[in-house]
């Protein structure tokens, strides 16, 4: 007859606290992160942004007050010392024509991203027949100071965005343009010589050619498209002269030519 092994004891799980998912230090990095912690900072960038960033500053701090909430850590209407007595901030300023973003907790930054500033106004749907089409904002970007840039993730989902947005389909068409963008992105991940990495001239030359469908630039797809670059970068930050950028540069450009 076969002796039960006796159970060992279930460990208190640690709280997840700010300096296990962001990069600070001090009396934050030991503070166990509150749900109303991350209530304030969605509420902030709602305020700023128009809505909550994915995989921002305030979708991480709600991910992890919801552990700490499930293993007893922390109440569910808890606010850490930190955020009541210094609070949370989300700032937005211009640096070189760029939107920069600040997220941070009593003072200490836990996120930051930069976007190409797009001017408020929206263009009418009928947009003059020299608008520049988001194919062609795409051949910009291959022959722009990015065009030698080894694409990566953040290149692929912005490419893919942008086709979807170019052909009005939701989904990434086999052998298309975005799907040739995720092929080498994963490619060059394990391509170590820098010199056979595929790059977004090689993906993006001829651009208008390779897609299904074209449209003008508006300023929702190059916002769609800024979106995903900065998602799919760890730096929180476009490329200089790289995708987001032409379509921004695209979308304003038309606006200016639809007020004409």
């Amino acid at each position: 007859m076969s002796q039960e092994q006796p159970k060992r004891p279930q460990a208190e799980k640690d709280p997840i606290k700010y300096g296990d998912v962001f990069d600070v230090s001090g009396d934050l990095a030991s503070q166990t992160i509150a749900p109303k912690d991350a209530a304030l900072m969605q509420a902030k960038e709602h305020q700023i942004l128009g809505q909550t960033q994915k995989g921002g500053p305030a979708s991480v701090m709600q991910s992890a007050a919801a552990v700490n909430v499930r293993d007893g850590n922390v109440g569910r209407g808890e606010l850490s010392g930190v955020a009541r007595e210094q609070g949370v901030s989300v700032l937005e300023g211009k640096v070189d024509g760029q939107r920069v973003i600040t997220e941070s907790v009593g003072g200490h930054v836990v996120g930051q991203f930069v976007e190409p500033e797009i001017p408020m106004e929206t263009p009418s749907t009928a947009l003059e027949r020299d608008a520049i089409t988001i194919g062609e904002a795409l051949e910009a970007a291959a022959v722009a100071g990015a065009g030698d840039k080894p694409v990566d993730e953040s290149d692929a989902a912005a490419i893919q965005v942008a086709e979807m947005r170019a052909t009005g389909k939701n989904e990434t068409k086999s052998g298309g343009l975005g799907a040739r963008a995720q092929s080498a992105a994963t490619r060059n991940t394990r391509t170590v010589p820098q010199s056979d990495k595929t790059t977004l001239s090689d993906v993006l030359t001829d651009a208008r050619e390779k897609l299904q469908g074209d449209k003008a630039v508006t300023r929702e797809d190059a916002e769609g498209v800024i979106g995903a670059e900065l998602r799919n970068n760890l730096d929180m930050k476009t490329t200089p002269g790289g995708v987001a950028a032409s379509m921004a540069a695209a979308a304003t450009i038309n606006q200016n030519r639809n007020k004409g």
